[in-house]
């Protein structure tokens, strides 16, 4: 063995287990090629404010890449072969996402995870979630992966049911959260995003939800 063979230069990564079916990798996503990935999608496909089916405006901008994409009006919510407001195709996700969403499965135990929709949520100052399930999925048995970029947030993960008691969890830009199994059908939100900066991203938070739709 040679003296440079001695030295693993790669970043800390710890892995953190919060619930049975949850895996949090600080970190995991923190490469410059993720985000060119994503600028070039939005560039593609910029994020718009869909509609709830009651008629409100999300808190957040919306796009997708991949063979689906997720969206919302006044119809519901499903997934798309295409981008409601110019008709065309979602534009395909980049090599680096998707091997991205598979090492994050695989490292928590999901093995095999092949994405076919990456919904990009964009967050300024103030923007949330609220609690809800990924449930417009066929295929349960696959698992959610979440990578958050940009500004930090407060992720909130809940129970089976929208009055479960919630668990705070403090995501930085490149945390992946991954959540499959007995959390599969969670109900999970994000806190208002509070004021700060990211060096590429400005006042922003981009968070990437990798699902298996179809």
């Amino acid at each position: 063995m040679s003296a440079g063979d001695l030295f693993d230069d790669q970043p800390c990564e710890a892995v953190r287990r919060l619930r049975p079916g949850i895996v949090l990798l600080p970190g995991h996503a923190r490469d410059e090629a993720v985000l060119t990935a994503v600028e070039a999608v939005i560039d593609a496909a910029p994020p718009q404010r869909m509609m709830t089916p009651g008629g409100r405006a999300m808190s957040v901008a919306m796009t997708n890449c991949g063979t689906w994409g997720w969206v919302s009006d006044r119809r519901g919510y499903r997934y798309t072969r295409c981008e409601p407001h110019s008709a065309q195709p979602w534009p395909p996700m980049p090599r680096r996402l998707k091997a991205l969403a598979a090492e994050a499965a695989a490292r928590a135990g999901f093995e095999g995870f092949e994405p076919d929709a990456c919904l990009i949520n964009v967050y300024d100052i103030g923007a949330r979630m609220g609690l809800h399930q990924d449930r417009d999925e066929r295929d349960f048995t696959q698992p959610i992966v979440s990578v958050s970029l940009g500004v930090p947030a407060v992720f909130l993960l809940g129970g089976e049911r929208r009055k479960s008691p919630t668990e705070p969890v403090r995501l930085a830009h490149g945390d992946t959260l991954v959540f499959g199994g007995p959390a599969r059908l969670m109900y999970h939100g994000v806190r208002p995003v509070k004021p700060g900066t990211h060096p590429r991203l400005d006042e922003r938070r981009i968070n990437l939800t990798f699902r298996r739709a179809r």
